[in-house]
């Protein structure tokens, strides 16, 4: 009975993802429709694929498991920054002025926007580049923390798990394009607050409620990470330096990520950016906010994962959220299949499509000699869909094989990357007049140099960026500086130019009372 729950459940959920994916064909005939959704998604739609997007397995699993292990409660701070700087912010800060400037530029990816925003094309191709190669490990992490929690429900091997959800989303984001995945991310993302919910709920209720849980938590002592009674139940945890890394990377991440900006090029007007704004921050609040809480009580099951009083649980980090749901309710674990499903899923969807878009868009159609039609630009989008997945699930699972990483580290060393190469620029390209092309350069080679030596030879690294989270952070905040610095001695644009770039933000429109209070006329 409790595996028909379970499987009833999956059923259920794949059907409605196909069935919208379906739907959404009508949307997707142009390039237009099948990457932006004819730039006319609302906010609710834009907040959720904005939300499910930045959540996934990677977090609910790895991050969740492997923060709440080492900083005990303090871990959700990483979920309050996810929130209010990587939802908040983005959307105050980015949200209205990516939507104004890439429409004025006609700009459908990240890549388009720096060559026309900086007038150069091989900033295009090789930030397209950049995204397709850095998109594939983050991509190779929503796999391995989903199949571990199918494996802990069904005890169904790992590759079965890989390639049923690779072919899954494949079919619903080939089909229906942005529109599809945008609608899915929806139902998707309601699954997420009600599931996350409940999940706390029930583990803290098997742990005598939150104050015997929270109690509890404070008893636990690893002299290997901290001398301090209590640590793991207190404000900042064992390690706030560590831990700020995380809140930073994870957060203020989200700012340079493609697939993650390029949710604002989509959305409809001015009123759906400040609906999205509440619509969005509520969800990571409750989302992110939830995960990290939910794992910072993960060595209250030492007993299971660390018998031996090690330090590290068995089975790895990854293993300490599967470990903590083993004991719930037969419906409470299909809800929290489905809910990390529908995590990883969202995010899965947004990857290939931005990866599929960019190379198209910005790589193949660059450097193709003959004019591609409309036709062609959505048949190619949708065959390198199927590669690009091919691939990530290639890797998933030789890398769970071979046991190469934590999903943590395959995440951070992509955000890393990724964030690093283009916050700095992206921001500083809507803002700043004088920001110049060989300041994105800086940016761009920086970032993919650090991150690949951080994989290839971390041990040379000074200790605090041996870890690929901190490597990120630091790439960011190395970003903001150099593109200003570099941009200083640099030639910028010439005035004629930048002045038809940002008069976008001069136009004079005309709103409602309703839009506007505006002043009444004396």
């Amino acid at each position: 009975m409790d595996l028909f729950i379970k499987i009833l459940l999956l059923i259920v959920f794949f059907g409605v993802m196909v069935y919208v994916g379906l739907y959404s064909r009508r949307h997707a005939t142009d390039v237009n429709g099948f990457v932006l959704g004819g730039r006319s998604v609302g906010p609710w739609l834009t907040a959720f694929a904005y939300g499910t997007s930045y959540f996934s397995a990677v977090v609910f699993v790895g991050y969740a498991g492997q923060f709440g292990w080492k900083y005990g409660i303090a871990a959700t701070w990483a979920g309050l920054g996810n929130a209010f700087i990587g939802s908040l912010l983005a959307w105050v800060i980015l949200g209205r002025r990516t939507r104004v400037m890439t429409q004025h530029l006609d700009s459908a990816t990240m890549p388009q926007f720096f060559e026309k925003r900086f007038g150069s094309r091989s900033l295009k191709i090789v930030a397209s580049a950049i995204i397709f190669i850095f998109l594939i490990p983050y991509t190779a992490s929503l796999y391995n923390g989903l199949s571990r929690l199918f494996g802990m429900a069904f005890n169904i091997d790992y590759s079965v798990c890989v390639i049923a959800m690779a072919i899954l989303t494949g079919v619903y984001v080939i089909a229906g394009g942005y529109m599809a995945t945008a609608i899915n991310d929806f139902i998707q993302g309601i699954v997420m607050l009600f599931g996350i919910c409940a999940v706390i709920v029930a583990v803290l209720k098997s742990q005598g409620g939150f104050l015997a849980a929270l109690d509890g938590l404070g008893r636990i002592e690893d002299p290997a990470v901290s001398s301090t009674p209590g640590i793991f139940a207190s404000f900042f945890g064992p390690d706030p330096l560590n831990l700020l890394g995380v809140v930073l990377l994870t957060s203020l991440g989200t700012w340079g990520l493609p697939q993650m900006v390029q949710k604002f090029y989509a959305i409809r007007n001015e009123g759906a950016i400040n609906k999205g704004t509440i619509i969005s921050t509520f969800f990571a609040l409750v989302v992110a906010g939830g995960c990290y809480f939910l794992g910072g009580f993960g060595r209250l099951f030492a007993p299971v994962l660390d018998p031996n009083g090690t330090g590290t649980p068995i089975g790895g980090f990854d293993n300490v959220v599967p470990t903590m749901l083993e004991g719930l309710p037969a419906i409470l674990i299909a809800v929290v299949v489905v809910l990390v499903l529908s995590a990883s899923m969202s995010t899965l969807s947004s990857l290939v499509l931005t990866s599929s878009s960019t190379l198209t868009l910005d790589f193949l159609k660059d450097l193709s000699k003959k004019s591609m039609d409309e036709k062609k630009q959505l048949l190619i989008m949708r065959l390198l869909i199927v590669v690009f997945i091919l691939i990530s699930v290639i890797i998933a699972i030789l890398q769970y094989r071979a046991n190469v990483t934590f999903i943590a580290q395959l995440m951070g060393v992509s955000w890393g990357a990724l964030a690093g190469a283009f916050l700095a620029p992206f921001l500083y390209g809507l803002y700043w007049k004088r920001a110049t092309s060989a300041g994105c350069w800086v940016s761009f080679l920086f970032s993919a140099v650090v991150m690949v030596l951080n994989i290839f030879v971390r041990a040379s690294f000074p200790k605090l960026l041996q870890s690929p989270i901190n490597a990120g952070a630091f790439c960011m905040l190395a970003g903001l500086v150099l593109v200003p610095l570099v941009s200083a001695f640099t030639r910028p644009p010439e005035q004629r130019e930048l002045d038809r770039i940002f008069s976008c933000y001069d136009r004079t429109v005309t709103v409602t009372v309703r839009d506007s209070i505006g002043e009444e006329a004396k």
